[in-house]
């Protein structure tokens, strides 16, 4: 479906942005439109695939997850990514994982309690078929993190 964004849709994806727990009668209040126009645009949004559900941010510092690190993977066989991205779904830890180009043919991201929990993940990374190496960079501090701050600059 080829959906076209025009300055409602726009309107409504920023509250969203800011807050997708606002409900749609405050947006549409705050827009001065009907709770029944955000519903039907937010459907056909969703329907579009442009907005893909809701998501909540997780501070996991306050779950004692302070030690984050970024693992560039190197396969055997190039043709063997998508198996490898299979095993990596499956270790929780991991939590983004991108096929790239470069160096390594996968970089993923990866939290954990601390250092010797981030070896046994990374380990269990080395332990994947067809994973010939890896190479980690721990992350000091996270500066920015923000998956929907593009929106902000998109102008329709």
């Amino acid at each position: 479906m080829n959906y076209q964004l025009d300055e409602i849709d726009k309107k409504i994806l920023d509250f969203l942005v800011e807050n997708t727990r606002m409900p749609f009668t405050e947006i549409a209040k705050q827009m001065d439109v009907s709770a029944g126009t955000i519903h039907v645009r937010v459907k056909k949004m969703e329907d579009a695939g442009i907005i893909l559900g809701s998501s909540l941010n997780i501070d996991y510092g306050k779950l004692d997850y302070h030690f984050t690190a970024f693992i560039g993977i190197l396969l055997t066989k190039s043709n063997r990514t998508q198996e490898v991205l299979k095993e990596l779904s499956t270790l929780p830890n991991v939590i983004e994982a991108s096929v790239i180009s470069g160096k390594y043919n996968i970089f993923c991201k990866v939290r954990a309690k601390n250092t010797e929990d981030a070896k046994r993940i990374i380990y269990q990374i080395d332990d994947i078929q067809d994973v010939m190496r890896t190479e980690s960079m721990i992350s000091m501090e996270e500066y920015l993190s923000d998956k929907n701050r593009l929106i902000n600059a998109i102008s329709i």
